[in-house]
């Protein structure tokens, strides 16, 4: 049984709203929703009820539709189909993927205004317009977000409770934790950039530290991924494979904005922009905007079409990569595991901390300038945060850690909105001209 941090925020919710809200949980496929909330609901409830919507029969359906003016009868049928009783404030009912079933989710006004049960939904590509077009959203709806796994709970997964408090602790000190510890750390955290986060990968994993099991897994993840594009980015799916399909050559590049040209020479950014848009939606990818005058609003100079263009899961990423091979076996693993195959390792490190930004909270912003004319305005900071009304940029390096001359001319440029300067690289804790070096796996704490 997989650890995730998710379940405290449904106990929280529970207790926090007592009936007053229902809870939405949205993430990409095969994220874990369906897991978590069986799991919440068995043991947080004396009965439960899980209408998945991805194959509920037209019984079912038809109680959404002819049965939901009168409650009581509703409840009666639902419970009978089910052979389940009921507790009035002890229930929970789930719509599992409420996306298939669009007029479930505008009933939740009036099942949480009647108050008996507590209503957890699930969906996924449940931000696409196609499927919330013709109903309204429930302002009694809360709404969270599940990620892939994260760092903390991949180590959980191995049976490691104790490694991630003590990188915190060496964090907020800034303290080094000492080369035997950190190479171990990196070791587990290079396994977990390799597998990644998805549920199903990472328990084929941890069976027998199996990469090649992993990777089946999450070829049959991407899979799924393309079969929900072809139904539903119908009418533009050709543009979305386009660009999913360009995303590990356009990471693989030094300057890893998206390049349109690449696709097509005469390609234009509003051609494509709804297929970055159904694949941000889709919380397939995670998307990293040019913040063209920083401030701590960074949102307010956005130009939304310079975008880079990540995966949201690392080890979906290198799946992805490889996906030209029949399968990607054990010794592929290995070979970027030592760092024995010509792969550009950057692109996996800048990818990571993405995700790990992304799972803090952080909107994704980066920094980039060009000026033919005069060098010195040329300049690339991979992210931009705010920190304390200050803005933060933080570096990956994968190698030649010493040189950040981009990093050295924000500073310069930007002193005056200059919060904390990071590098993340593959090394120890150090502080060097002003500039904070930690390990890859502390992003989780920025």
């Amino acid at each position: 049984m997989l650890k995730r941090k998710i379940y405290d925020e449904l106990v929280n919710w529970k207790r926090r709203s007592n009936g007053q809200t229902a809870l939405l949980i949205d993430g990409a496929r095969r994220v874990g929703k369906s897991y978590i909330s069986e799991l919440f609901a068995k043991q947080e409830y004396r009965s439960h009820i899980i209408i998945d919507f991805g194959n509920a029969p037209k019984d079912i359906l038809d109680l959404f539709v002819y049965d939901s003016a009168d409650l009581d009868l509703f409840f009666a049928k639902l419970a009978a189909f089910y052979s389940t009783v009921l507790y009035k404030r002890d229930s929970l009912i789930v719509f599992d993927e409420v996306q298939q079933f669009p007029r479930a989710r505008q009933l939740i006004k009036y099942l949480v205004k009647d108050g008996r049960y507590d209503y957890l939904e699930t969906g996924s590509l449940i931000r696409l317009k196609k499927n919330t077009e013709d109903i309204i959203i429930p302002s009694e709806e809360e709404h969270i977000e599940i990620f892939p796994l994260d760092f903390e709970e991949f180590l959980w997964a191995l049976g490691d409770e104790a490694t991630v408090p003590l990188i915190q602790r060496c964090f907020e000190e800034k303290k080094p934790l000492g080369q035997t510890l950190h190479r171990k750390i990196m070791n587990d955290f290079r396994q977990y950039m390799l597998v990644g986060g998805m549920p199903q990968a990472v328990t084929a994993y941890i069976g027998g530290k199996n990469f090649a099991a992993a990777d089946e897994a999450k070829r049959r993840i991407l899979k799924l991924y393309r079969e929900d594009i072809s139904k539903f980015a119908a009418g533009y799916e050709e543009k979305v494979y386009a660009v999913f399909d360009g995303i590990p050559g356009q990471l693989s590049k030094k300057e890893k904005k998206y390049k349109l040209a690449s696709l097509d020479k005469d390609a234009r950014f509003r051609t494509y922009e709804d297929s970055f848009i159904w694949l941000n939606e889709a919380m397939v990818v995670n998307t990293c905007y040019n913040s063209t005058d920083p401030n701590v609003g960074l949102a307010l100079s956005a130009d939304y079409s310079m975008q880079k263009c990540y995966m949201a899961d690392t080890g979906l990423l290198v799946t992805h990569t490889f996906m030209n091979r029949s399968f990607t076996e054990n010794e592929l693993y290995r070979a970027i595991l030592f760092d024995k195959l010509n792969i550009n390792e950057g692109m996996l490190m800048e990818n990571i901390v993405a995700q790990m930004l992304r799972r803090s909270g952080h909107k994704l912003y980066y920094y980039s300038r060009s000026d033919s004319a005069n060098r010195e305005n040329h300049m690339e900071i991979d992210f931009l945060i705010t920190e304390n009304k200050k803005i933060s940029p933080v570096e990956v390096k994968s190698a030649n850690y010493r040189k950040h001359s981009s990093l050295d001319k924000f500073r310069k440029k930007f002193s005056g909105k200059l919060g904390t300067s990071y590098i993340l690289y593959t090394k120890d804790v150090m502080e060097k001209e002003g500039v904070w070096h930690l390990p890859l796996y502390m992003a989780m704490f920025l």
